[in-house]
């Protein structure tokens, strides 16, 4: 688990800052694709300099559409991979976190989840998560929401729910469905 001052500055930044703050590699890939797959350095992997965390990219045959695939999800993987420490004393949502909490799992559709506002709220939400050991009662309880709501918050997607299980299983305790 990462933790970089500035999280949040860095989702917030403008996709060419976010890329130039990373080491880039361009290489080919294999798969599907027909005989132009392996033709060019279409593919693209980004390796945030200052966190390390790294994605990729090899969906399109586009070395542009990759970049900016890679990009977008660089931006997820930090909202996911990298914590801010909180202190539990005192601490309230922000309204970004209050937003996505009081909003439910119902309307995070695939966009909404791709927002800066969702990826800050969801970033804090593992924050609280992380503090309160991961345990999702104890976070629920800080939310002012039932477990249940918290829990199916937190899975909300793939992504989310292996981020929330890693952190769950460093801690020993049993995974969620």
């Amino acid at each position: 688990m990462a933790v970089a001052p500035g999280r949040d500055a860095l989702i917030q930044l403008p996709d060419a800052a976010l890329e130039a703050a990373c080491e880039l590699d361009r290489y080919r890939a294999s798969g599907p694709g027909g005989q132009h797959r392996n033709k060019t350095e279409s593919a693209v992997r980004l390796r945030h300099l200052a966190t390390g965390v790294t994605v990729h990219a090899d969906d399109s045959r586009s070395q542009a559409e990759n970049r900016a695939l890679a990009v977008r999800r660089l931006r997820e993987a930090l909202a996911l991979e990298v914590r801010q420490p909180i202190d539990l004393d005192g601490w309230a949502p922000s309204p970004r976190l209050r937003a996505l909490v009081d909003g439910g799992v119902a309307r995070l559709g695939e966009r909404t989840r791709r927002t800066t506002d969702y990826l800050l709220g969801f970033a804090e939400l593992l924050d609280l998560f992380v503090a309160v050991g991961a345990e999702v009662g104890a976070a629920a309880a800080r939310l002012g929401i039932s477990t249940g709501a918290c829990s199916r918050l937190l899975l909300v997607d793939d992504h989310t729910s292996r981020t929330v299980n890693r952190l769950r299983g460093e801690r020993g305790l049993r995974l969620l469905r």
